[in-house]
């Protein structure tokens, strides 16, 4: 994603009066969500590969100088413009770990107008990749390793690059494989696909399209069965299989209707042919919900394609990101509008075993038992790797993931409405949070505090 102009017009505009005054004190920002949807428990970090390839190419083309003098910027500043570059730190968690509300996802320490300008693109990918992530670990849960899982939704995402991202999303949570041909291409994924309504309807009947399609591609022999009538299209599918030999890699797939009825009795007509190893694939506008129903009823599903509601992550489909300053010139700084206080400081997430986290000043000791989950990925603009994730990034995520749903508590896994785990303050950052934002209120004419600092994160 190259282009120093994907931002928003108010960051140049700081910026510009940032390397007017020769403000080139480093500045660390902090990227978190303030609050999780009503029915997000945790987050899954994704995005970070998309910041840091964006990062590193970070400078102003020929045409986006000279755009900016179209917008009023004067030869002055668009000659310093034309030096800029990201020269900063970053510090992050990994993707594929999971996270709480008020936790860094990232934090960028820089020139404070090369971290301003960034600011845009970090929250545009880190906000919207967590967020399909996040959807997609839901329905892993739900699936409780019962149902393998099929990413479907490149045809109902906001577009070609948000396909992508869903496709990657779903991989790093779990999902089995995905119909997106260029991302299973891209990320080293498994494709997966069945056929349309349109091949049935193709030919005169559906035996005649089952016949020719398990003819044509029998290791693909998936066969779409409610275009007609859905247990006429099961006994279609038997005959063909049986025909042509199909026993140990046929599947059906229900794309509609009552699934878990139609489910049980598509399993016991193949049952009763001797078809034990034909597996039923599901389908259909499912989502987390529909699984956890299928798997608490023992509805006889061998894998389902998620696709639209997953895509898009339709039950939150954004999350309440912020880019806040917290530290400049080596000063910590807060922000104390209502309902969006921040805290001050570069900071560290401490964890500890079931994923206990506890929210601190970067600087401090790592405690007894606790690993840090931000790492340095980047120093001097150039990305760092951590050991033996160079090769492929995706299965690190994956890695981590795992190690981490493993850990998620109990409290965290409901996929209903519910307050889920939150990371404690440490002593040295309630009591750096209270020094801050008492001074601030002085220093500004406001009030000198704003309540008391909580023992958790707020807003």
């Amino acid at each position: 994603m190259p282009g120093a102009l994907l931002t928003d017009l108010y960051e140049l505009t700081m910026a510009a009066s940032y390397l007017k005054r020769g403000m080139t004190a480093p500045a660390t920002f902090s990227l978190f969500v303030r609050r999780l949807p009503p029915t997000r428990r945790f987050l899954v970090a994704a995005g970070l590969e998309h910041c840091l390839a964006y990062l590193e190419a970070f400078s102003f083309e020929a045409a986006d100088l000279e755009y900016l003098g179209h917008l009023g910027f004067d030869d002055d500043t668009v000659a310093r413009f034309a030096q800029v570059r990201f020269t900063g730190r970053v510090r992050a968690v990994p993707e594929g770990r999971i996270a709480f509300a008020e936790e860094p996802l990232l934090e960028v320490t820089a020139p404070i107008a090369e971290a301003q300008l960034v600011e845009t693109a970090l929250l545009n990918q880190l906000t919207f990749q967590t967020a399909l992530a996040s959807k997609a670990a839901r329905a892993r849960l739900a699936a409780d390793d019962r149902i393998e899982l099929v990413e479907f939704g490149f045809r109902r995402t906001h577009g070609t690059e948000a396909g992508m991202a869903a496709a990657r999303c779903a991989a790093m949570v779990g999902f089995a494989a995905t119909s997106n041909v260029e991302a299973a291409r891209r990320y080293g994924l498994v494709a997966a696909g069945t056929m349309a309504h349109s091949y049935v309807e193709a030919f005169p009947s559906e035996l005649e399209a089952f016949s020719a399609f398990g003819a044509d591609l029998p290791g693909r022999a998936t066969f779409l069965v409610d275009t007609y009538d859905t247990l006429d299209g099961v006994r279609h599918a038997i005959e063909v299989i049986n025909q042509l030999g199909l026993e140990q890699v046929a599947a059906v797939r229900l794309d509609s209707g009552d699934l878990p009825a139609l489910a049980r009795a598509t399993r016991g007509l193949l049952d009763e042919a001797g078809l034990a190893s034909v597996q039923i694939f599901v389908s259909g506008g499912l989502d987390e919900m529909d699984l956890a129903r299928f798997v608490a009823q023992g509805v006889p599903v061998d894998a389902a394609g998620l696709g639209t509601r997953l895509g898009v992550a339709a039950d939150a489909p954004y999350l309440d990101s912020a880019y806040k300053l917290v530290a400049y010139g080596g000063r910590p700084v807060v922000k104390l509008s209502e309902g969006k206080a921040s805290l001050p400081g570069a900071k560290q997430v401490f964890r500890g075993p079931g994923l206990d986290d506890v929210l601190a000043l970067a600087d401090e000791a790592v405690p007894a038992g606790s690993e840090p989950l931000l790492l340095e990925v980047m120093a001097g603009g150039r990305r760092l790797r951590p050991p033996g994730t160079a090769g492929d990034t995706l299965a690190a995520a994956r890695q981590v993931f795992e190690a981490d749903l493993a850990e998620l508590p109990r409290a965290a896994r409901g996929l209903d409405q519910g307050p889920g785990p939150a990371a404690t303050l440490s002593p040295a950052l309630r009591q750096l949070t209270g020094e801050v934002r008492a001074a601030a209120g002085q220093d500004h004419g406001g009030k000198t505090t704003k309540g008391p600092v909580p023992a958790g994160p707020e807003g």
